[in-house]
């Protein structure tokens, strides 16, 4: 099918029986109410579930669909979309509530692309990252909002500059060719993060997200990682160094999927600035230190953009339905990225999961890992691939696999456990020594799997 086709396919599928939605801006206790709402009405298919509370006490409530609320199953991607981390981009925050209450309506309905990923994937949806701030930028309203009006959190910190700095341990590391990947953290991180990131943290720390994205505004442009420029030397907020993470190709394939869904953000002229395919590379739009997107990325499986989605941080209520239309089978399709690339299982010749086992790709230079089932999830472009899997005390395995355009192939890994051969003691001249040389190397077979090494 062509590519200018399949966005129109799906939002025509989307507009069988759609549903007439209220759109309203919706304080904190609006917000909850409509939270529960669509749990009622969608019960066996939805949870709602808090990750910790803001600085005020508000909870940071997550709706999740999926077709066995509160289960992980094995080989079933974790989604999530974050909203409102500026307590006065609003949008996303609304956005968010409609898909939710699409999602359950569409789902009521039957319609088939929507059963589909609510049966396939498991998505959490958090509409307000910062409540606090969104309650001071409502009381001004979208009138009288003043740019920063409501940004940050009660504290008055911006919580997408309060993330742990993995940037700079990353570069750093990839010079001494240290790790790619679930960066450690600061020993002394907890007591320089804000409640809501604490939380945050904690959050995607417990799940094993593969596919993410937040939702901001003041822009209409497809931001994809790395967002903090590789040269340290530049410390102005708007120097620009494109600066491109292992997985480049496949972030801008990301980005593209939402933008050209997007009703005009792929035209790239909006709100006086110009992005190519309305796209770009956080980096080279202007350095940011402790962002969450590169958080993600650095330190979890998870792949995160950031999407901003207005000009107007606080549009008025009545532009919230055009920008829905606008918004509605981006939303969709992004989440349909998650299904691709490569997946499997990684397990022990007895068949139990292997939690934490790495997952390289040759030539890509960011590893994942396996949950805690041993099943992994690694977003690919379509191309052939040769993948290793190794986990400690097991030997690693490696095997070839292509990856189409449609679906994520399957690929299992069985370990064998490493051969440990105690030293070898030999009498000589009525003594006993260790010989080390007689330990010898286990030289692994060739399988029909791949080669084990």
């Amino acid at each position: 099918m062509a590519r200018w086709l399949r966005p129109l396919v799906g939002a025509l599928l989307l507009l069988e029986g759609a549903a007439a939605l209220s759109f309203l801006h919706h304080r904190y206790e609006e917000l909850v109410q409509a939270l529960f709402r669509v749990q009622s009405q969608c019960p066996y298919v939805t949870r709602i579930y808090s990750i910790g509370r803001s600085v005020e006490g508000r909870h940071l409530y997550v709706l999740e669909f999926s077709d066995y609320p509160g289960i992980h199953e094995p080989l079933e991607p974790e989604f999530k979309y974050v909203g409102n981390m500026h307590g006065n981009e609003v949008l996303g925050r609304e956005l968010l509530l409609q898909l939710s209450e699409f999602l359950c309506e569409e789902y009521r309905r039957g319609n088939e692309r929507i059963t589909r990923l609510i049966r396939d994937t498991r998505i959490h949806i958090m509409p307000s990252m910062n409540p606090d701030g969104y309650e001071v930028a409502a009381k001004q309203g979208p009138d009288s909002n003043g740019y920063l009006t409501g940004r940050n959190n009660a504290n008055g910190v911006d919580l997408n500059r309060n993330f742990p700095d993995l940037n700079t341990l990353m570069y750093y590391s990839r010079e001494i060719s240290g790790p790619n990947h679930h960066i450690p953290l600061p020993d002394n991180w907890k007591s320089q993060v804000e409640p809501e990131t604490l939380a945050v943290i904690q959050w995607i720390s417990s799940y094993n997200f593969v596919l993410s994205a937040n939702l901001h505004g003041g822009a209409v442009v497809a931001n994809y990682p790395y967002d903090k420029s590789l040269d340290q030397r530049f410390r102005s907020h708007r120097h620009t160094v494109n600066t491109p993470t292992p997985d480049d190709k496949l972030f801008q394939k990301l980005a593209k999927t939402y933008s050209y869904a997007h009703s005009w953000m792929h035209r790239g002229w909006n709100c006086g600035d110009y992005f190519a395919d309305g796209i770009t590379n956080g980096a080279s739009w202007y350095s940011l230190s402790k962002g969450m997107q590169d958080f993600n990325y650095l330190y979890t499986n998870c792949f995160e953009i950031t999407l901003e989605l207005s000009c107007n941080k606080f549009p008025p209520e009545e532009d919230l339905e055009r920008q829905w239309m606008a918004n509605r089978e981006a939303l969709v399709a992004f989440i349909e990225e998650v299904h691709q690339g490569i997946k499997g299982m990684v397990s022990d010749e007895n068949n139990n999961g292997i939690a934490g086992a790495v997952i390289s790709v040759q030539g890509i230079s960011h590893d994942i890992t396996s949950g805690d089932m041993g099943d992994y999830f690694r977003l690919l472009l379509p191309g052939t691939y040769t993948v290793t899997a190794s986990a400690k005390g097991y030997q690693p395995l490696t095997v070839t696999t292509t990856v189409g355009p449609a679906a994520p192939s399957l690929v299992h890994f069985q370990l064998k456990q490493e051969v440990v051969r105690k030293p070898v003691e030999r009498k000589v001249s009525g003594t006993r020594m260790n010989n080390k040389a007689l330990q010898k190397k286990v030289v692994p077979r060739a399988t029909h799997r791949g080669t084990q090494r």
